[in-house]
């Protein structure tokens, strides 16, 4: 169940907004743009990540995102460990497989696979 990446998930009405300050200031890469967000990354360090998000599709707005290899497992010791999900497993439209789980701190979870 490797985690391969955590990355916060940051709400502007445009996920566009900060491209300037992320790409010319900090150097980082737009790794990923669609109409609801825009992901970057460190080109030396590419799991070094920030999505800046206008909403979730969901409906939800999950403070952070975390990449996992076994999308499946994970929601299935969420589920038995007794942890609330929000959002259930479900594959979406744009390549991935995810679902939503409340962290004990009180914080949404986005725990997500890329799918091949």
């Amino acid at each position: 169940m490797p985690v391969a990446r955590i990355v916060p998930n940051r709400y502007a009405d445009d996920p566009g907004t900060g491209k300037g300050f992320f790409n010319e200031v900090l150097g980082l890469e737009t790794a990923m743009a669609m109409d609801f967000i825009t992901t970057y990354r460190s080109a030396g360090q590419p799991l070094a990540q920030i999505s800046i998000l206008s909403s979730d599709p969901s409906g939800w707005g999950p403070a952070y995102s975390v990449g996992v290899d076994d999308v499946d497992a994970v929601y299935a010791r969420a589920v038995e460990a007794g942890h609330e999900i929000v959002y259930a497993l479900r594959d979406e439209p744009w390549g991935v497989r995810r679902f939503f789980v409340r962290d004990p701190l009180g914080g949404v979870a986005n725990v997500v696979q890329n799918k091949d």
